[in-house]
């Protein structure tokens, strides 16, 4: 088996087409890297791994190897923000990959550069548990005001009352029960009306029925359901 020789390889990567990355690429070159490579026009919002060049360096298999240090003009060029760079060294520093960034002058390398990004780990977390300290605070406080979380409901009151009226209206004229194909219809027509789903107007029929206290026993609506004065039609 070759014995695999050590690396420097230069990464350098700009936002958009029109940038340059001669500046970077004459720094990494100043810096002794054997290879360089790049990724033009690629947003640093994008993560480490979906970027074209540089996830194929991070691939364990045709990227980076044991000895290989990955070089960069600033820690920005990796990521924008902590979470990307304490997600991607780790990974390098677990297999033997070194990291260096120039501008910030840290070194994996070395005992300093390694205490240097343990320091940033450090500072990621507790960015990370602040953010989720007052998220916890924030929904705390919005509950004891009775705040409704998730997506506004389309069931409102009008609704409720419009299926139950339409089912009762129909409910006069028979016996026992509507016919469901003519609730169906009226109800097809009430979604229409409010611009919600049909099966949102049987849920609003069925929250209406849980209100009165009148059981939803899969019939739709019964006999009994009428007022005492109805006068039912045969």
């Amino acid at each position: 088996m070759q014995k695999h020789t050590p690396r420097l390889v230069g990464y350098a990567r700009v936002s958009t087409d029109a940038q340059d990355t001669r500046l970077q690429l004459d720094a990494l070159a100043r810096a002794g890297c054997t290879e360089i490579v790049q990724d033009q026009g690629v947003s640093g919002t994008v993560a480490p791994g979906k970027r074209p060049t540089l996830s194929k360096l991070l691939d364990p298999e045709t990227g980076l190897q044991r000895g290989d240090t990955l070089v960069v003009w600033k820690l920005d060029r990796v990521g924008r923000s902590l979470r990307d760079l304490v997600t991607v060294l780790p990974d390098l520093m677990d297999r033997g990959i070194g990291f260096r960034s120039l501008t910030e002058t840290i070194d994996t390398t070395t005992a300093a550069g390694t205490l240097m990004f343990h320091m940033f780990c450090v500072f990621a977390q507790f960015e990370r548990n602040v953010i989720a300290e007052r998220s916890r605070a924030g929904l705390k406080a919005a509950r004891e005001r009775n705040v409704k979380f998730g997506r506004p409901t389309k069931i409102t009151p009008e609704l409720v009352k419009a299926a139950l009226d339409a089912a009762s209206n129909l409910a006069k004229h028979r016996a026992q029960r509507p016919d469901k194909i003519n609730l169906e219809r009226r109800f097809t027509e009430l979604a229409e009306q409010a611009s919600v789903s049909v099966a949102t107007v049987w849920r609003a029929y069925k929250q209406g029925l849980q209100e009165q206290g009148r059981p939803d026993d899969g019939r739709h609506v019964l006999s009994r359901d009428l007022p005492k004065e109805s006068t039912l039609v045969e």
